[in-house]
């Protein structure tokens, strides 16, 4: 089995962990392919590797590979989905970070959740995509997001006005600082932080959640995955910022934009002991009395 590792805020405080996890690895005689800088940054403190194998991007990572593990929080994992695209390789997320949604193995759990990739004893989660066309080339190429797609206003400026459509049918304008629309994985994140509801990975829906309205009525929706999603964007500045997950682009408010469901999908590693229930249980703290 051939296992690409990717790293990308390297902390020092991690290299016990880093260390532990590429022993384990070789241990089981799993072929390692390494994230170019984060070799660099840890080979002060490894043995020497005999011939290391590197990949910097989606173009040089080798199609053999079995499996990506993202090593950090769920920032690095939205990298890591940049990097294998389209390729159907498989990705795991060992939390280095805080709260870890999508990074959903703690370090105490590492050693079994390696035990349980050897044994084949793992699921794997298709999880949708959101591809965003635009009237000009955004995103380097890459323009699909596993959590979100927002619009917001950029700085300091006054908020803004969002003309939203489906399958160009006129659906709201929203008054406010922004709009992000979510895919079911990332409905725990921004979305989830702005009121937006919690969906189950397997449903066929976006989420549609303003960011601080102006008009309080004005809440959450979710709808069909099968519909396009377009804009039009007004506001007293000509510049705003559009994201997917982490990465960000300033636009001007004649490019035209619209989200849909990816073409592809991408899959996530699951050990067997894993599920999403116990996950949102853990992370949000369903159920756990914290008075004491």
């Amino acid at each position: 089995m051939t296992v690409a590792l990717y790293n990308r805020t390297f902390d020092e405080l991690d290299v016990p962990i880093l260390l532990r996890i590429l022993n384990l690895l070789e241990y089981h005689n799993l072929q390692l392919v390494f994230y170019k800088e984060f070799y660099e940054r840890l080979q002060p403190y490894i043995p020497s590797v005999p011939a290391p194998r590197f990949f910097t991007g989606k173009r040089d990572l080798p199609p053999h590979t079995d499996m990506l593990f993202s090593l950090g929080g769920d920032g690095t994992m939205l990298d890591a989905v940049c990097f294998v695209g389209n390729t159907s390789i498989p990705l795991i997320g060992v939390n280095l970070g805080r709260l870890g949604f999508l990074a959903a193995i703690p370090e105490e759990e590492v050693e079994d959740a390696i035990l349980s990739l050897v044994r084949g004893s793992y699921t794997l989660e298709k999880r949708t995509l959101l591809h965003l066309d635009s009237s000009i080339p955004l995103f380097n190429g890459s323009p699909f997001a596993l959590n979100e797609f927002t619009i917001h206003r950029q700085d300091t400026s006054s908020m803004i006005k969002i003309h939203t459509y489906l399958n160009g049918e006129f659906l709201n304008t929203y008054w406010a600082d922004g709009l992000i629309v979510a895919t079911p994985t990332g409905s725990t994140g921004y979305s989830l932080s702005c009121g937006g509801p919690v969906v189950f990975p397997q449903t066929s829906s976006f989420v549609i959640t303003p960011v601080a309205p102006h008009n309080l009525n004005t809440r959450p929706i979710v709808v069909p995955d099968n519909n396009v999603i377009s804009f039009e964007i007004e506001g007293r500045t000509e510049q705003f910022l559009c994201t997917l997950d982490a990465r960000t682009e300033v636009i001007r408010s004649n490019v035209q934009l619209a989200v849909k469901k990816e073409s592809f999908l991408v899959s996530l590693v699951r050990p067997d002991e894993h599920n999403f229930l116990k996950t949102i249980r853990q992370k949000l703290y369903w159920g756990i009395d914290r008075r004491n």
